[in-house]
C-alpha cells in the first residue's frame, strides 16, 4: 500500500484546472502527473463553472494521488449572492452589500458539511459573521 508523502490545498476555479501556473508550480514538484489532475479535476468540477472550489490534495510516494473537492469559500459565496465584487476595505464600519436571512440560510447549507458545526442554524451564525466582518449587513 502507497504511503502518504504530503497533501496539498489548492483553491481552482471549478473546471478550468490547466497544468500552466499556479496548479503547475505547485504540483509539479510534487511528482504527480499535471494532465491527470487536470482532467479528473475539471470532470469532476464541470457542473459547478464559475465558483472557486477549494480542493485538498493527497500524494502518494509511488506518485499517485487522490483529492476531494470542498465547499467554495464563505467569502465567495456571500460575494457571488450579494452581487458585489469584493468585501468593504474597513470591515463592519462599511456597508457594501446586503443579504436577507433566506440567502444566508442558503449560503450557510453548501457550507455546513466544511464547517465544524451541526445545524444550519450554527452554521448561518458563521457565514453571518464573515458577512458582518466583509461589510455585508444580514436583513430580514
Amino acid at each position: 500500500m502507497a504511503e502518504i508523502v504530503k497533501k496539498i490545498k489548492l483553491q481552482i476555479p471549478a473546471g478550468k484546472a490547466t497544468p500552466a501556473p499556479p496548479v503547475g508550480t505547485v504540483l509539479g514538484p510534487a511528482g504527480i502527473n499535471l494532465q491527470e489532475f487536470c482532467t479528473k479535476y475539471n470532470d469532476a468540477t464541470r457542473d459547478k463553472m464559475g465558483d472557486i472550489l477549494p480542493v485538498e490534495i493527497t500524494v502518494m510516494d509511488d506518485r499517485s494521488f487522490t483529492f476531494v473537492i470542498k465547499t467554495p469559500p464563505t467569502a465567495f459565496l456571500i460575494k457571488k449572492t450579494a452581487k458585489i465584487k469584493k468585501g468593504s476595505s474597513k470591515g463592519k464600519d462599511e456597508i457594501v452589500g446586503k443579504l436577507t436571512k433566506n440567502q444566508l440560510r442558503e449560503i450557510a447549507e453548501i457550507k455546513l458539511p466544511d464547517l465544524n458545526c451541526y445545524t444550519v442554524e450554527e452554521a448561518m451564525k458563521i457565514v453571518a459573521g464573515t458577512a458582518h466582518n466583509m461589510g455585508v449587513e444580514i436583513v430580514d
